[in-house]
């Protein structure tokens, strides 16, 4: 399998890791048939994701997209975040083996998992805005 550079060096020194103490979001989305588990840590100030953290169990290229989709949202307003795509993570990091792209779809779908996960400690119904993530648990688009 070829990787990008920049796959490389998301995988090798990968930006955002850890975890945030009183998150204000927390995402957390797996793959059993992989076995890549993302977890996404959301800061919100004044609608702007001030600080965002991740940790992923995973292959190189489910902690370069981690490591890359973390960087595209942070500093961005919650409604920029959720227009974030797989396809997006993917053109930054300059491709994906085609056996890797469920990896990017789980970046995509760890920002949105965290972002209803803010809305949800907030009171607020987080369907109407985030949309349905098939990895949740209480979600009715199962």
């Amino acid at each position: 399998m070829v990787y990008s550079e920049k796959v490389m060096d998301h995988f090798a020194n990968p930006r955002n890791v850890g975890e945030i103490e009183n998150a204000d979001g927390i995402g957390e989305v797996g793959n059993s048939k992989c076995g890549d588990i993302m977890k996404i840590y959301i800061k919100v100030d004044n609608d702007i994701i001030s600080d965002v953290k991740f940790k992923t169990f995973g292959c190189g290229a489910a902690i370069a997209t981690s490591s890359m989709a973390t960087e595209m949202i942070k500093g961005k307003s919650i409604s920029e975040a959720l227009k974030l795509t797989n396809k997006a993570v993917m053109e930054a990091l300059d491709g994906l083996p085609p056996v890797k792209v469920h990896c990017s779809v789980l970046a995509e779908q760890a920002i949105k998992a965290a972002v209803s996960d803010y809305y949800k400690r907030k009171g607020i119904d987080p369907e109407p805005i985030v949309g349905c993530i098939p990895e949740c648990d209480d979600c009715a688009c199962h």
